[in-house]
């Protein structure tokens, strides 16, 4: 029996060395890191860790250490869906998504953590085991940045070993958009794979007329045109715009991402920090297969990486640096357009505590 002793919660602030900007969220400064740590009565420990963009983490941080910690003591760790279903439903009435979703998605990362550690195995082979090189692309937080600026951070991004970029997308100006993505397509030519991320900012009319105008620069998808909570207006962008749509990562639950689907979602994009966690993740990724659809990801690379690795129908690994590289021990690493999934027991996670700890909140 793997029965848990005991969960630690840490919450963090990590700032960033330049501020980043999207259409919806504004100026980012930093992001929140609350980190989860479920140690079982042997001593084995299992790590989850969810972000913010700067607020709200003092919320999850409540949740997983008053709320969540005693719930959870003395059930047997390996029994993920069990423990899943009752923290769902336990939570459901007061916290059916926002900082509860995140905070179980947390935990529930940390309890595959352990189980696969104490199965002997990385948890990209636990969890299936597809293929461990996975396809990645650099998505950037970049809609501050000129033609030129974006032109040189693409050719830093290839120098770092990506083949696909994705760019922010959402002017006031469609116009400004349309130059910026022209200028990375004529210093690029076509082989480089190119997708843009609107983060919600248009109407359901304005996301059609500018993915009509987006439409001679060959993107591999326009993600979160509009808010998730619309699938007929999905569905009218994806017909009408012409360009395939990439959605998931403000959906909270596996059933969100079914209407999604319906509603014309060609991408599923789940975020394994907000959307639940491993289990529902792989949930989703299966749900997708059903439709013959190919799964991405939002963030959290170092962890995605095995969930995608994992599944047939995987399509690109979002790499996505917020600053928890640096706190680290092994960030992944990219080679020509690919990540490998660590061969590590677990998902191979390890955060230099001592480092992190001048950022606690």
């Amino acid at each position: 029996m793997a029965l848990v002793d005991r969960l630690q919660s840490d919450h963090y602030l990590i700032p960033l060395p330049v501020a980043l900007e999207d259409s919806m969220h504004g100026t980012m400064t930093g992001f929140e890191v609350i980190t989860v740590r479920v140690t079982d009565v042997d001593g084995a420990t299992g790590v989850g860790y969810t972000f913010t963009c700067g607020v709200n983490g003092g919320a999850i941080h409540y949740i997983l250490s008053c709320e969540m910690a005693p719930l959870v003591q003395g059930r047997e760790a390996e029994h993920i869906e069990a423990i899943w279903k009752d923290l769902w439903w336990g939570f459901h009435y007061g916290g059916r998504g926002g900082p509860t979703v995140l905070a179980l998605s947390a935990f529930d990362m940390a309890l595959w953590d352990l189980k696969s550690k104490r199965s002997g195995l990385p948890l990209w082979n636990i969890l299936g085991g597809y293929d461990p090189r996975v396809p990645c692309y650099a998505g950037g937080i970049d809609l501050h940045l000129g033609p030129e600026d974006l032109v040189a951070q693409t050719h830093e991004n290839i120098a770092k070993g990506h083949r696909a970029i994705k760019m922010k997308v959402g002017r006031d100006r469609l116009p400004e958009d349309v130059a910026r993505m022209g200028a990375v397509r004529d210093a690029f030519g076509a082989d480089l794979t190119l997708m843009a991320d609107a983060n919600m900012k248009y109407t359901v009319d304005g996301a059609i007329r500018a993915a009509r105008a987006f439409r001679d620069f060959d993107l591999a998808w326009f993600e979160e045109p509009i808010p998730p909570d619309d699938p007929a207006g999905h569905y009218r962008v994806l017909t009408e715009g012409g360009i395939p749509i990439a959605s998931g990562e403000n959906l909270r639950s596996l059933w969100e991402f079914r209407t999604a689907i319906e509603g014309g979602v060609t991408f599923p994009e789940p975020d394994v920090t907000n959307c639940g966690g491993v289990t529902p993740f792989m949930k989703i990724a299966r749900l997708a297969e059903a439709f013959h659809l190919p799964v991405t990801s939002h963030g959290a690379h170092d962890i995605t990486v095995h969930l995608l690795a994992a599944c047939p129908n995987r399509s690109y690994l979002e790499a996505h640096g917020f600053g928890l590289e640096n706190y680290i021990e092994t960030p992944l690493r990219v080679e020509e357009g690919v990540v490998r999934a660590p061969d590590t027991l677990g998902h191979g996670i390890v955060f230099d505590w001592e480092r992190l700890e001048g950022l606690r909140l």
